[in-house]
């Protein structure tokens, strides 16, 4: 069997080919991160993949992951102007089976795959064998699926568009950060304060907020940290902000789906930002619930340091899709 996994996203796509059985370890043939940019489309992405790998077996199974929610084989992306349609994949690259995942369905399986390296504890409590298991993330997007194990202790994954539901602010000047991105977008959702494509509206909040000049290009997580570096008061207040505000939704999907297996916390955002992470102000942020504290409190919460998470699980989850047929 040859399988190609990709795990895309809105900024880089990650695509890996592996050989092997059904069932059984497979071998990594070739491996490759690509910036999403510089390509029209997931086919023309693809086929540049295709041709640099220079395998001469041609793909029997090709397994995307994708941001966004998937109703059909036919999807349009979330944060990237693509349109994916399993069947035109089928048809151009010749390939036997194509299938899709949600792209945290497969950091979600990607866990499974996790090592302790690839692991920083961020609140140390027991996890419990077999307990749900939950996986947020900042990326371009904001991400979330959950974990439920069978009899066997085999976990299930599953995808949730949780980054999407409305924000909530926790203090006044949340408060005042709601007024103001509703006036620009309408309907605000996690996603507009918890993700790289918030950083932006972030710093231009806290630039406003001390009555700085605006920036007149937009900002993204990288230039937001060095900014902040070189002493910029905005950006460190943005970065502050951020912190809390990722803290708060944590906590969110601690008390909505009780992980007391793991709560991992993935995403290119949060490697970035990892000492931040690791920062009593993120904890205390995710704690800050009122009568419930105590939930957060004792949930096992992990921050994932592997890169490549979202490939793996897409690579495992093609590999299951193979043993099916």
């Amino acid at each position: 069997m040859e399988l190609i996994a990709g795990d895309i996203g809105g900024t880089k796509s990650w695509l890996a080919w592996a050989a092997g059985k059904a069932e059984g370890a497979m071998q990594l043939r070739f491996e490759r991160v690509y910036a999403s940019a510089d390509f029209a489309s997931a086919e023309a992405l693809l086929q540049q993949f295709i041709t640099d790998a220079a395998v001469s077996a041609r793909p029997d199974i090709l397994a995307l992951a994708l941001p966004g929610p998937l109703h059909a084989q036919q999807v349009r992306l979330t944060n990237l102007d693509w349109t994916v349609d399993s069947d035109t994949l089928q048809a151009s690259l010749g390939i036997r089976k194509v299938f899709f995942i949600n792209d945290f369905q497969a950091a979600a399986a990607g866990v499974e795959t996790l090592t302790a390296d690839d692991l920083v504890t961020l609140n140390p409590q027991p996890a419990e064998p077999g307990g749900v298991r939950a996986i947020t993330g900042a990326g371009t997007g904001l991400g979330l699926a959950f974990m439920l194990a069978d009899g066997k202790g085999h976990y299930r994954t599953f995808a949730a568009e949780g980054g999407h539901i409305d924000f909530a602010p926790a203090d006044a000047v949340q408060a005042r950060l709601l007024e103001s991105l509703r006036g620009e977008y309408g309907h605000v959702s996690w996603e507009r304060v918890v993700s790289g494509s918030a950083m932006n509206d972030l710093y231009r909040f806290c630039c406003i907020e001390r009555g700085q000049p605006l920036p007149g290009v937009p900002t993204d997580g990288a230039a937001l940290v060095a900014r902040a570096g070189s002493g910029d008061i905005a950006a460190e207040a943005a970065l502050d902000l951020f912190i809390d505000l990722y803290g708060a939704w944590v906590g969110n999907v601690a008390l909505m789906y009780r992980p007391q297996g793991g709560l991992y916390i993935a995403g290119g955002v949060s490697v970035h930002l990892q000492s931040r992470m690791q920062s009593v102000r993120f904890i205390e942020a995710a704690v800050n619930k009122g009568r419930m504290r105590g939930v957060v409190e004792h949930t096992p919460i992990f921050l994932v340091t592997s890169s490549r998470l979202g490939v793996a699980g897409a690579l495992a989850q093609g590999q299951g899709a193979a043993a099916l047929h």
